[in-house]
């Protein structure tokens, strides 16, 4: 071969080298989550059984969870899971006696009871005196929009801010999310709440490992609201 033919033949040979580029692999993006969608409510007619009480000052008069001015004395209700605007018939399991209210807040935080009603729906039912008393709620409308939900375990509620603080540190180690609320009030109290869970039921099961393992045994199921 001549020296112009080799010259020419490499030439051809490096040209085509530069044509084969290396193929490189490149990691496709996750899916992009849309929101998140709204966790369906307990249907019409399904009932929980549990204790009540009821609320009035120093609430009265001050934002509830939704954003509505809390009024002691019409017929509303915090419960800790169901969508606002819900409606529930609540019956007074010792004198049969109902009252039907609108949920619009976030409540009770003590281990044990279901429903927190205004003054005007505790009167109702006579639960004005005992404060307290065992009641069967029964779901009679659901909102027409329920806003996208996620549930999360309260782990406790505290006066000082600094315990909460780092009370929500060793959750949020523990269990990869943690927030802190705060609940105005006299005094006011901060509750910390654990996780971000997609249904009732997978906080439930938090729940249960949280009081396993962290000792907390008045740790319950809450919704977590925008």
């Amino acid at each position: 071969m001549t020296r112009r033919a080799w010259l020419i033949a490499s030439a051809m040979f490096i040209a085509g080298c530069a044509k084969k580029k290396p193929k490189i692999s490149v990691a496709r993006p996750p899916a992009r989550r849309a929101g998140t969608p709204p966790v369906p409510a307990p249907p019409v007619g399904s009932t929980e059984r549990g204790m009540a009480s009821w609320y009035g000052h120093p609430y009265h008069g001050r934002p509830a969870a939704d954003g509505e001015i809390y009024d002691m004395e019409t017929l509303v209700a915090a419960h800790r899971t169901l969508p606002f605007q819900t409606w529930v018939r609540v019956r007074n399991v010792r004198n049969d006696k109902t009252v039907d209210v609108r949920i619009i807040d976030r409540g009770p935080f003590v281990n044990g009871r279901v429903i927190d009603l205004s003054h005007a729906a505790a009167k109702e039912i006579d639960l004005i005196g005992p404060g307290v008393g065992e009641v069967e709620l029964t779901i009679l409308r659901d909102p027409q929009n329920p806003e996208p939900a996620l549930f999360a375990v309260q782990i406790g509620a505290f006066g000082q801010k600094s315990n909460a603080d780092r009370a929500q540190q060793n959750m949020m180690s523990a269990y990869g999310a943690a927030k802190s609320v705060l609940r105005a009030g006299e005094p006011p109290m901060w509750r910390v709440l654990a996780g971000r869970e997609s249904s009732p039921e997978a906080a439930e099961m938090l729940a249960q490992r949280i009081r396993a393992e962290q000792h907390e045994p008045q740790a319950f199921v809450v919704r977590l609201d925008p």
